[in-house]
């Protein structure tokens, strides 16, 4: 337990940068899709998807690969080695970025504000050279000082849009002649989102002083070659993940069967929708942070895969709990989108339990792909994932013209499910870990019969406190159920112990 302890403390400090980070990130949500209307909501969320392509790109397995070879290489030679590369392909993908640029914008229907692809990239850049000494910050054992910078660069990302947006923009349209009102050009209008991360990511990437000022640009030859032959099928697995997680924004906008401004009206509603899943995304975001790197240090223990079996069987019971209390209550979450002025935005509201079901499955995926990283068969890991996306690009391809952004959902979760069979049946053969996967079919079974049971008392139940309640009673007998099951294991928990001890 002394190892699972430690990994719990970990994930602690991270969870809490990470869960407070995502709140306060979380609250942009209802603040934007209030001021924006769903096709500018949507214009917002397509350029984050881009970002979120282009760091896998800009990053290309590094961080994983840092982990790795720190078990078999001198960490100064590998950190330096690897920064050096980063830092080099960083500005050489920018400078080639930047060439078709009136090309980029017009692919994302925004001819009109090239300037947003260029912020865009500028964000991608900074957080590239950012992202190993992060990962210097993990592998040292250091989680309070990652959690804070974190929680800075999320903060300062916040206080910006709020400034913005909330004070400079109602001074300029009241027409007053303030001095707040003269900050805000209306020409901007959503860039300034994309100006308050920019400046956000610099900042943090200023307080990462401390870990970057020892940097020394060297380049070891034999190291990268082998750097590049593990990360290099990390690149196809995080690129093929980012098509699973963001392509279907794309192809909304493009394969819509509709008008140009209707198909970013439904990218804008399924996106406002998709954030809903947040609370399980986090939680995954931060066993994962916690995981890595301690699956990659524990490898070596005899009791490894018993760990890694029992980390599974907590992790799928937690992430029900966070299934049922999103989707036992989406008569309070749907409050987090702008409703009040937007109502357009609850049509979307029945795709959040098959993106929290698909979250799952994903969060599921990630523990089981630590066999393919153990035992340097990450080309395998990169073939899977591109199942996962040939699945994704089919579905949303031929079924978006016919049910619009159910079949986002339905593609999210054909995907993330197949990728984790696959990975679960392939890793038995070549890394078996003993998990408890009939346990672990029934408690997400068991989870998704008791959303039902709510969805139809709907048709029962009038008032929305009658439907309050009765959600405290499903996961009050989802959690009485897990206490008989597994109460041999939950009770090694401290907080849990602590509670069987005054009780």
């Amino acid at each position: 337990m002394g190892g699972i302890r430690q990994l719990a403390k970990q994930t602690i400090w991270y969870g809490l940068s990470n869960i407070f980070g995502r709140f306060i990130n979380y609250l942009l949500t209802p603040i934007l899709t209030y001021i924006f209307s769903p096709d500018k909501f949507g214009d917002i969320s397509i350029l984050f998807a881009s970002a979120a392509f282009l760091n896998i790109i800009f990053t290309y397995g590094m961080e994983t690969s840092y982990f790795r070879f720190n078990l078999i290489e001198d960490e100064k030679k590998v950190y330096n080695t690897g920064f050096t590369s980063l830092l080099f392909t960083t500005v050489l993908f920018s400078i080639l970025l930047m060439i078709p640029l009136q090309e980029l914008a017009g692919l994302m229907k925004l001819e009109e504000h090239p300037e947003f692809v260029v912020w865009v990239i500028g964000i991608v850049a900074l957080d590239t050279i950012a992202v190993l000494p992060f990962s210097k910050l993990r592998h040292e054992g250091r989680p309070r000082k990652f959690a804070l910078l974190k929680l800075a660069n999320i903060l300062i990302n916040f206080v910006l849009i709020a400034f913005f947006l909330l004070l400079c923009k109602p001074a300029f349209e009241n027409g007053s002649g303030s001095f707040w009102g003269s900050l805000y050009d209306p020409g901007v209008g959503i860039g300034y989102v994309f100006i308050a991360q920019l400046l956000a990511s610099l900042v943090t990437f200023l307080l990462l002083f401390k870990e970057w000022k020892h940097f020394r640009p060297t380049f070891d030859k034999k190291l990268f070659t082998e750097l590049m032959i593990y990360s290099l099928p990390l690149l196809v697995v995080g690129f093929g993940g980012m098509i699973n997680e963001t392509i279907d924004r794309f192809m909304l906008v493009n394969r819509f069967n509709g008008t140009v401004e209707a198909a970013k009206m439904a990218n804008g509603i399924y996106s406002a929708n998709y954030k809903l899943a947040v609370l399980i995304v986090i939680f995954i975001q931060t066993f994962k942070m916690g995981a890595e790197p301690f699956f990659f240090k524990n490898a070596a223990n005899s009791n490894a895969k018993e760990n890694y079996a029992r980390i599974m069987n907590l992790f799928v019971i937690a992430c029900c709990f966070c299934f049922l209390g999103v989707v036992l209550f989406l008569d309070i979450w749907k409050h987090f989108m702008g409703v009040s002025r937007h109502p357009e935005y609850l049509q979307g509201l029945f795709v959040v339990p098959i993106l929290m079901l698909s979250k799952i499955f994903l969060g599921i995926y990630y523990n089981l792909s630590i066999w393919y990283k153990l035992t340097n068969k990450t080309s395998t890991g990169a073939v899977i994932t591109i199942i996962g996306a040939v699945i994704t690009l089919l579905i949303n391809y031929f079924f978006i013209p016919m049910i619009g952004f159910w079949a986002c959902a339905l593609a999210t979760l054909a995907c993330y499910g197949s990728m984790m069979v696959i990975s679960y049946i392939v890793g038995q053969v070549h890394y078996p870990v003993p998990y408890q996967w009939k346990h672990h079919l029934g408690y997400i079974g068991f989870a998704a019969v008791l959303f039902l049971i709510h969805t139809a008392s709907r048709k029962v139940l009038a008032q929305e406190w009658q439907l309050h309640a009765e959600g405290i009673l499903l996961i009050g007998i989802f959690f009485l159920v897990i206490m008989k099951r597994e109460k041999q294991e939950l009770v090694q928990i401290p907080l849990i112990k602590k509670l069987y001890r005054k009780h």
